[in-house]
């Protein structure tokens, strides 16, 4: 198991340095929505941004044997899932408030798959943004938390 753990880690700390790279892209693009074709870019980043967390979710999800069987609402059960304290198996993987900032990413990155036109309101793309910002003040804390566990873990295992 100990080696699932070491994995699991690396996986962590990879989406954790893919995350930033879609922060500095937002940021070289202003980080302001403005009706304009960057609006489109903008949205892209997010959408990217949310699913470099749920893709890791699932991961650590997978790992823990916590499998989501309601195909119609997994995403936002996933979500919801990955705040819950389920000891001695494993601690909240994300606080309140990162899970606040993450839900408004998730309802925003389904509007934007399903669609068709992408004329983006530039108000509510801000709610969005400024929700991703306060995002990457709060999801490295919550994660090096978690990985501390997994670290901890991974020792126990190895011992």
């Amino acid at each position: 198991m100990s080696d699932e753990i070491r994995l699991l880690q690396a996986d962590i700390r990879d989406h954790m340095a893919s995350i930033e790279e879609v922060y500095d892209q937002i940021e070289a693009l202003g980080a302001q929505a403005v009706d304009s074709s960057q609006d489109i870019i903008i949205g892209y980043y997010l959408h990217v941004l949310y699913s470099l967390f749920e893709n890791l979710f699932v991961q650590i999800a997978e790992a823990f044997g916590n499998h989501i069987t309601d195909k119609a609402q997994w995403h936002a059960q996933l979500l919801r899932r990955m705040t819950l304290d389920v000891m001695p198996i494993r601690p909240p993987v994300i606080g309140r408030g990162t899970f606040g900032c993450l839900n408004e990413l998730r309802g925003f990155r389904h509007l934007f798959r399903n669609a068709y036109l992408l004329r983006l309101d530039p108000d509510r793309l801000n709610i969005v943004l400024r929700q991703a910002i306060q995002l990457q003040a709060l999801y490295s804390l919550d994660l090096e938390k978690f990985l501390d566990f997994l670290e901890q873990l991974a020792q126990t295992d190895e011992i």
